[in-house]
């Protein structure tokens, strides 16, 4: 090994990982960086999918919490929608299954009309759409409301 250091072949590899101590790791957090390895800490919301006998579709009902898993202020929860759809689409209700418990609700008088939009345009595609692909389609639909939540992207569909 010492004739490998020596022949000048052994260079420093920037990519290597820099070990810290725990007193630099708990400085302080920046731009949500916290002292636990520097993971940005986000957002998160909790998705409840109810169905709507009214409207005979899926509802979305979103409960969200801060960076400490603390519960969303209403005001803070709509930050995290669109400006468009925010105090409109999504509103602020009583969730019909949980007691006492207000929740962002994605209203669902047009989710019948904008699906079976979309499943037409699959079948005129050529394609076949199952029923068991509705709910993910669903939730691809519902992210144009609400842009800041990502889903489980590892099922597609083709149009």
């Amino acid at each position: 090994m010492e004739a490998f250091e020596e022949s000048g072949l052994l260079d420093d590899d920037n990519a290597t990982l820099v070990t810290k101590d725990a007193a630099e790791l708990n400085v302080s957090a920046v731009d949500g960086a916290t002292a636990d390895g520097g993971i940005l800490q986000t957002r998160t919301y909790d998705l409840h999918i109810t169905y709507d006998k009214y409207y005979q579709t899926p509802r979305l009902w979103l409960f969200g919490y801060d960076e400490h898993r603390q519960p969303l202020k209403v005001e803070q929860m709509y930050e995290d929608f669109s400006q468009d759809h925010a105090k409109k689409t999504i509103t602020m209700e009583s969730h019909p299954h949980l007691l006492n418990s207000i929740m962002a609700s994605v209203h669902p008088c047009r989710h019948a009309e904008v699906m079976k939009k979309i499943i037409q345009t699959v079948q005129d595609g050529g394609h076949e759409l199952g029923v068991h692909m509705y709910l993910v389609i669903f939730l691809k639909f519902v992210q144009a409301v609400i842009p800041t939540i990502e889903y489980d992207y590892t099922r597609q569909f083709t149009m």
